[in-house]
C-alpha cells in the first residue's frame, strides 16, 4: 500500500527511508527506516542529507521543520559483498519458499547433509524447508532421500538478497519513496 502522509499522521508513523550516499537504500528487506528522532537527530548532526520530506512538520517553540521522509548519508557505507549466515538470509536467498515442494507456509531450514552425519551449517549445506518435508526427508542424507531440490543452495551476493527482498515489499511505503526503492527496475513501455 501507497501511502501520502498528511499533517495529520502521527509522527510514529513517519519514518524515513534511509539511503546510502550513493542514493541506494542500504538495504530493501528488511527496508533501511529510521523512525523520525533519529531522523531528526542525524539532520542536526550532518550525518545526513535531507532528500524528501512529508507534509507533516514538527515544531518546538523556536523552530519548525518539516519531517524527512527521505534521507542519504553524508558517507558512503560499502556494503559487504557477501552477507551474514542466518536464518532470515537463508529464507531470503530461497524466496521464503520450501526447496523441495513450493510450500510457503510453517517453513524451517533443513541440512542437505545432517549435522549427525557430519554435515556442517553453511550456505551450501542448508535450505528452506516447510516442516512436512523437513520431517518426511527425516535424518538421511539429501541424495539418499530421494526428494527432489528446486534449486541447489549457493552463498549469495548482498545483490542477490536485494533483488529478492524487492519481491517482498513492507506493508507501508510513502509515495516518495518510490524513486529511491525501484529506481533501476526496467520500465515497460505504454
Amino acid at each position: 500500500m501507497i501511502i501520502a502522509a498528511s499533517e495529520k499522521v502521527p509522527l510514529e508513523k513517519c519514518p524515513a527511508l534511509v539511503l546510502n550516499a550513493d542514493f541506494r537504500p542500504l538495504n530493501y528487506y528488511p527496508l533501511s527506516l529510521w523512525c523520525w528522532q533519529d531522523t531528526v537527530k542525524s539532520v542536526f548532526l550532518e550525518k545526513v542529507s535531507i532528500v524528501s520530506n512529508y507534509k507533516r512538520k514538527i515544531r518546538s517553540p523556536s523552530f519548525e521543520m518539516s519531517l524527512p521522509s527521505v534521507i542519504a548519508l553524508r558517507s558512503f557505507i560499502k556494503p559487504s559483498e557477501h552477507p551474514n549466515f542466518t536464518r532470515f538470509n537463508v529464507f531470503l536467498r530461497d524466496k521464503f519458499t520450501c526447496q523441495y515442494c513450493g510450500d510457503k507456509k510453517d517453513l524451517t531450514f533443513d541440512h542437505l547433509s545432517p549435522k549427525s552425519k557430519g554435515g556442517i551449517t553453511d550456505w551450501e549445506n542448508v535450505v528452506t524447508a516447510c516442516s512436512t518435508c523437513n520431517v518426511k526427508k527425516g535424518g538421511r542424507r539429501h541424495t539418499k532421500s530421494g526428494m527432489v531440490l528446486n534449486r541447489k543452495p549457493f552463498r549469495p551476493t548482498v545483490d542477490d538478497l536485494h533483488e529478492n527482498g524487492r519481491n517482498f515489499p513492507p506493508n507501508f511505503l510513502h509515495a516518495s519513496w518510490m524513486d529511491y526503492l525501484y529506481w533501476d527496475v526496467v520500465l515497460e513501455p505504454k
